[in-house]
């Protein structure tokens, strides 16, 4: 069965005005689907979880599923023709899940910048798709430990003619326009590297960052290096993508899957499965097809340490 919910995309992703953003999407719609994982018995030592059961726990044990929203995002996070839930968020969160035993989950697909607002609202109980782990967010809701660690690239038209590889590149000419997704990191980005309103394009998603590329409203777009390399892919060599060493070097990011601060117990459970899942060959084999390889695992980095630092 699927469902179909009023669009969200005046909600923002925090640490993100509502004056600063820019919303024009009516093509996404969001929809629920119900998908069944495998099982698999799974031994956690008991000192790992809090002793008071938070919300989610409490819809467990009532037989309810495990709702989990992510955004229409290539590579990261989407639905696929059949509506199940890919991308190596995804395929990581669901084994993950499955590590712990738990088969019974519902997804829904909606706007990135409806994906906190939406959390903090009960209508997910976690939150995949490629979010990083970032200070403003962490203000307003918990994340998990990293499941990964990437850069961000810029989107150019072939042969780059403006010359744009950094934010600097886009400061330095007063006319350049940087399209980027209303709510993601690019744009605290931008204006941590001086950039203001005028040179920033604020789009809900992949599909509005490609119609100002390609109408010329946008002379690069801001993305992580692998949104950056499909959309080059499914351009017809249209565009290239940048070199993301000419980024600066505090904009390469960990990934985390996103909760509600009152789901610290479920968590605490999520995060011993992820340390026993996350590297392992059946691990990197579920997302091989996505070009997560073993480069990209988090490395040491805690959630603690990201959200200080990011």
């Amino acid at each position: 069965m699927i469902y179909f919910e009023p669009p969200v995309g005046s909600q923002l992703c925090a640490g993100v005005p509502r004056d600063n953003v820019t919303i024009g999407m009516e093509e996404i719609m969001p929809m629920k689907l119900t998908k069944t994982i495998a099982a698999a018995s799974f031994v956690l030592a008991s000192s790992a979880i809090s002793a008071v059961a938070g919300p989610l726990m409490d819809r467990i044990e009532a037989g309810e599923p495990i709702r989990i929203g992510f955004s229409n995002i290539p590579i990261w996070g989407f639905p696929d023709e059949d509506g199940n839930a890919k991308g190596f968020v995804n395929e990581i969160a669901l084994g993950i899940l499955a590590e712990m035993g738990y088969d019974d989950v519902e997804t829904t697909v909606t706007e990135w910048g409806g994906l906190i607002p939406g959390l903090k609202a009960n209508r997910y109980d976690l939150i995949t798709g490629g979010l990083y782990i970032l200070n403003s967010r962490c203000e307003n809701i918990a994340f998990s430990e990293p499941i990964g660690s990437m850069g961000d690239a810029f989107l150019v038209p072939a042969g780059n003619p403006r010359n744009i590889n950094n934010y600097a590149d886009v400061l330095a000419q007063d006319d350049s326009v940087l399209v980027m997704y209303s709510g993601a990191n690019t744009v605290e980005a931008s204006r941590r590297e001086g950039l203001e309103d005028g040179q920033m394009m604020q789009v809900p998603g992949p599909t509005e960052t490609m119609a100002a590329m390609r109408a010329g409203r946008g002379d690069a777009a801001a993305l992580t290096y692998f949104e950056a390399v499909y959309l080059a892919e499914e351009s017809d060599g249209a565009f290239e993508v940048t070199d993301p060493a000419a980024l600066p070097e505090w904009t390469k990011n960990w990934v985390g899957i996103g909760f509600r601060d009152e789901d610290a117990d479920f968590m605490a459970e999520f995060n011993a499965a992820l340390a026993n899942y996350v590297g392992t060959e059946a691990m990197l084999e579920s997302v091989a097809e996505y070009g997560y390889t073993a480069s990209h695992l988090p490395g040491d980095r805690t959630a603690e340490w990201v959200c200080g630092n990011r």
